[in-house]
């Protein structure tokens, strides 16, 4: 899938769980949710972009949940 769509949901999903209070729940159930609902290659491809690129384009949010997660994503 193209990394723009895919920048774009998971910007979705973090604006999603922004709102917690805690913040380090968010970024486990921003982690979470990605693993649950996106393809083995989807979570990959973003992996990458985030290592690569630094989240370029990423919400802050998601970057860090994804670098923090990154073991249970890709």
């Amino acid at each position: 899938m193209n990394i723009e769509r895919l920048i774009v949901m998971a910007n979705q999903i973090g604006d999603f769980f922004e709102s917690y209070p805690d913040v380090e729940l968010a970024k486990k159930s921003i982690a979470a949710h990605i693993k649950n609902f996106w393809a083995l290659k989807m979570r990959q491809q973003l992996v990458t972009h985030v290592l690569e690129k630094q989240g370029s384009g990423l919400h802050a949010m998601v970057t860090e949940a994804v670098r923090e997660h990154q073991a249970t994503l890709a």
